[in-house]
């Protein structure tokens, strides 16, 4: 009896030890990258340029708000454009095992080897208003945003219109943003292809105004110095726009007269100034993106196949329509 007794303890421990044994090889799903937060809900870590616009405040409200209603846990990084920043989020938001990354790269190279961190973690990746260069797409599953290339074009179709009877030389300075990011490459080649179509516009003056107001307003104080015959400015942003603006005033001309004034992005400000007669023109560029990216979130994380760029919807707004346009901007 006694020897049977043993023999049955023996298997019970040679059970336990197979089982424990079975177990250790699968992590708990808290985990596992994407096992999501503990409540069960997805989790997205999101890595923001910074706040340098009216139009990155409005972006960033929309993904928090859209987070939250979406029932999405976000977790938010402000990287203050510096690149260095986003790179460290992203690496937390990889050590934290979130569900999925966005973010809006600061500048276009320089992500390959974050990205595929993310990609060996099992992590997908989404980009959101800004792409990126690498000539490996499986590093991201989409781009959601704006065809900056596009709204260059936009630009540059507007001017030659208002200039099409014109016939001695159009001087024109441009705004250019970030350098090296997607926006400021992109806007800058769009509106390049078109206005070299004709030799009577010249761009005298391109130089970075980093998106700000106070650098697009001390960058414009430089050119209206060096450049008496300006006709026309060209900004990539409305934040820039509006602080040449200052600049023009302060210099004795009067904006969207004596220097005509095209812009990107249609903020509340931007169609303000064009109700004043400030702003000629303005290329709208949504930042209203939180839905669609919490969409694109969810079907990500549950492994559908999504489109490889989804863009947003954008118009042309002129100095006519900015007064019945003004009161339904949401930015």
């Amino acid at each position: 009896m006694a020897r049977k007794a043993a023999l049955a303890l023996s298997t019970v421990l040679l059970l336990a030890t197979s089982a424990l044994t079975a177990c250790s090889t699968e992590a708990p799903d808290s985990a596992k990258p994407g096992g999501g937060d503990s409540d069960g809900k997805l989790t997205l870590g999101f890595a923001q340029v910074g706040a340098e616009s009216g139009w990155r405040t409005a972006n960033t409200k929309s993904v928090q708000d859209a987070a939250k209603k979406a029932g999405i846990t976000l977790k938010f990084s402000d990287a203050q454009q510096k690149q260095e920043n986003q790179i460290k989020a992203i690496r937390t938001f990889i050590q934290q095992k979130v569900d999925v990354i966005a973010f809006s790269p600061v500048v276009e190279s320089g992500w390959d080897t974050v990205l595929k961190e993310a990609k060996d973690a099992g992590i997908p990746v989404i980009l959101t208003d800004r792409a990126v260069d690498s000539k490996d797409t499986s590093l991201y599953k989409t781009f959601l945003g704006s065809d900056f290339v596009k709204e260059g074009r936009s630009a540059g179709e507007w001017l030659t219109k208002e200039y099409a009877d014109e016939k001695d030389t159009v001087n024109i300075v441009e705004l250019q943003g970030t350098t090296g990011s997607a926006p400021a490459n992109d806007r800058k080649a769009g509106f390049a292809e078109i206005v070299e179509k004709d030799d009577k516009f010249k761009i005298v003056a391109s130089q970075t105004g980093d998106f700000t107001r106070a650098k697009g307003k001390e960058v414009m104080q430089a050119f209206l110095k060096s450049h008496k015959d300006i006709d026309v400015l060209y900004a990539h942003n409305d934040d820039m726009a509006l602080g040449a603006i200052q600049a023009i005033e302060e210099a004795g001309k009067k904006p969207g007269e004596d220097i005509k004034i095209i812009s990107v992005d249609g903020i509340k400000d931007a169609f303000v100034a064009m109700t004043e007669g400030k702003i000629n023109v303005v290329v709208e560029c949504n930042p209203l993106l939180g839905d669609q990216l919490m969409d694109l979130t969810k079907k990500v994380a549950d492994g559908q196949s999504v489109p490889p760029r989804v863009e947003t919807e954008e118009g042309v707004f002129t100095q006519d329509q900015a007064a019945e346009a003004l009161p339904t901007r949401q930015y």
